[in-house]
């Protein structure tokens, strides 16, 4: 069945068999079964994934180069060497190093922050930072969340006799660069089990190491919350060590004992327990708007300050800077939706799209290509064009692999680099052409192999009534959290009466479902006036209609109910 939206929605439906034994095994509803079941849970393995552990974190030692990169920073202390970490200016990075910030705070360490200038600097590890820490008398610098493969820069810091550890987790080349240690779940000589880990983990990681070599007493719990932002926003998997890292760091940010989160979460207006939503979508565009328009050090100063009148300072600086930098990527967005929509019009079986602009800010161009992705469901590039160096970033559907593209076609390209859904590249501005082609025509095959990969899905975990969807639902549902990459939200569809359609701010829409019992439940469409759900459910009101999306608490006035946030809708019942 095609939705309004144009998407095809797929019932997942474990086997009956495996639905019973889980249920009845270890005491959970049926509808938390399912949604276990659906995501690849097994019943033996059901019990560890909803009461891990922190005892199950690897011991640190598990990595290749531990041992070394601790003697290193051992040596460091011990002799009052002066230590930088360097870190990249995306959440991830800015996390992971307020976490080695403050370990070293907490045992006597007054470590140095060094964060690129995006702009100016670019990416990663790079030989004018590298000179600039040497000559202000660094002996060590730390990476974090970057440097496996800054194979130049290394070499500068090896030339100079700067000593660098890399921590990282981005996938490696088989060479290593030349450093003191490079500790990366990803090396190719690691055994993987890990490599789902996000930057701020092995920092975190890295600091148990050095915590123990010492024998200080550092309470590195308290910086688990810093974890769980780090892991939810870097769309890292929720599964395994990376689950209970999230659930515990979410109690240890419930405290607010870090001062810049305290700060984030009351300007923001955070009140509630807060969840992995809070931390993808109301902390971490805050931590990285700096690293997209601005000073990018601001996000890992605010984490890493114990200052309240700086926290406040540095909070009120990136709440404005979000305001602007959604203001930026709106102008750009509509921009690239025009060029889009040409394209389109001049090919409607176009199967890739690259957008490329002048002047389009290098620091929004990764959102606008998952909003234009969205949108199309088709693989994107969005390119801000420059004189001397285009910047571009990549966006994908399941099924075409962007890293792969761009590492094919890297003759022709500055740099670039990245995974199946999500990559980044520089280019000369007269290639730009070219890369388009080349993309389009590899898009093509693929496509022409598997061409269901075009047609955008939907995953429903059931189908309920009007009075299933309920606070009792939602509490059941709350035992498989945290949700995120790898455990997404569960998605169901529930058919009632449009009772009530009302567009609500300029472009949203709220509605009201009931049944033959005079039941209901509310929901929200967001930016439903975008598309053609809006439209769909105000002409469609006392008519019999099928929903889809995710359950929600609801406060409003101290009261307390549930809300469905739709996502999509059918005319009718739906059928499987």
């Amino acid at each position: 069945m095609q939705s309004i939206t144009g998407k095809i929605w797929n019932l997942k439906e474990p086997e009956f068999k495996d639905l019973m034994h889980m249920s009845q095994s270890l005491g959970l509803s049926e509808i938390v079964a399912r949604v276990l079941l659906n995501r690849g849970v097994k019943t033996e393995e059901a019990k560890q994934y909803l009461e891990g552990s922190l005892a199950d974190m690897p011991d640190p030692m598990h990595f290749k180069d531990m041992q070394v990169a601790t003697d290193r920073i051992v040596k460091a202390v011990n002799e009052k060497q002066k230590i930088a970490i360097f870190g990249d200016y995306d959440v991830d990075g800015s996390c992971a190093s307020a976490i080695l910030i403050k370990f070293f705070e907490s045992i006597g360490v007054t470590a140095t922050l060094y964060i690129p200038d995006r702009m100016a600097e670019g990416y990663g590890p790079n030989e004018y930072a590298f000179e600039k820490l040497k000559s202000t008398g660094h002996n060590l610098v730390i990476t974090v969340d970057c440097g496996c493969v800054a194979f130049d820069a290394m070499e500068k810091a090896a030339a100079i006799g700067l000593d660098v550890i890399i921590t990282d987790h981005h996938q490696c080349e088989v060479d290593i660069p030349k450093s003191v240690a490079m500790v990366n779940p990803n090396r190719i000589d690691e055994d993987g089990q890990y490599s789902y880990m996000c930057g701020a983990t092995v920092a975190f990681l890295l600091a148990i190491a050095v915590n123990r070599a010492l024998g200080t007493k550092s309470n590195l719990k308290m910086l688990l919350d810093l974890v769980a932002v780090a892991t939810v926003c870097d769309l890292v998997p929720l599964k395994g060590i990376n689950r209970v890292l999230v659930d515990r760091g979410l109690k240890v940010l419930s405290t607010r004992q870090n001062i810049g989160l305290k700060a984030l979460a009351d300007i923001t207006g955070i009140n509630e327990r807060p969840r992995a939503y809070h931390c993808g979508f109301v902390l971490g565009p805050r931590i990285n708007a700096a690293g997209r328009i601005s000073d990018c050090s601001l996000g890992s100063r605010l984490l890493s300050t114990t200052n309240e009148i700086i926290a406040g300072k540095l909070a009120n600086q990136l709440h404005d800077l979000n305001a602007e930098r959604k203001e930026i990527e709106t102008l750009v967005q509509e921009e690239a939706i025009l060029m889009a929509e040409k394209k389109v019009a001049k090919n409607p079986d176009i199967k890739a799209l690259v957008l490329a602009g002048e002047g389009w800010h290098a620091g929004v161009i990764g959102i606008v290509a998952s909003r234009i992705k969205e949108l199309y469901n088709l693989p994107v590039f969005i390119i801000g064009i420059d004189e001397k160096v285009s910047k571009g970033s990549g966006r994908s559907i399941s099924g075409v692999d962007l890293g792969a593209i761009v590492r094919k076609n890297k003759d022709i390209l500055i740099a670039g680099g990245g995974h199946g859904m999500a990559a980044g590249l520089s280019i000369e501005k007269e290639n730009i052409a070219e890369f388009e082609k080349r993309f389009l025509e590899s898009v093509e095959k693929t496509v022409a192999k598997n061409p269901e990969i075009l047609v955008p899905k939907i995953s429903l975990d059931g189908v309920l009534s009007v009075s299933g969807a309920g606070l009792e639902l939602i509490s059941a549902l709350e035992k498989a959290e945290p949700y995120g990459m790898g455990n997404p939200e569960p998605k169901f569809a529930v058919t009632g009466k449009l009772a009530y359609a009302q567009v609500v701010g300029e472009k949203h829409v709220r509605i009201t479902l009931t049944d033959i019992t005079k039941r209901r439940v509310n929901g929200i469409v967001f930016s439903a006036m975008d598309s053609d759900l809006g439209p769909f459910l105000l002409n469609n009101l006392n008519e019999q209609v099928t929903v889809c999306g995710q359950l929600k608490r609801n406060v409003f006035n101290g009261y307390e109910s549930a809300q469905i946030q739709v996502l999509d809708a059918v005319k009718g019942q739906y059928t499987s």
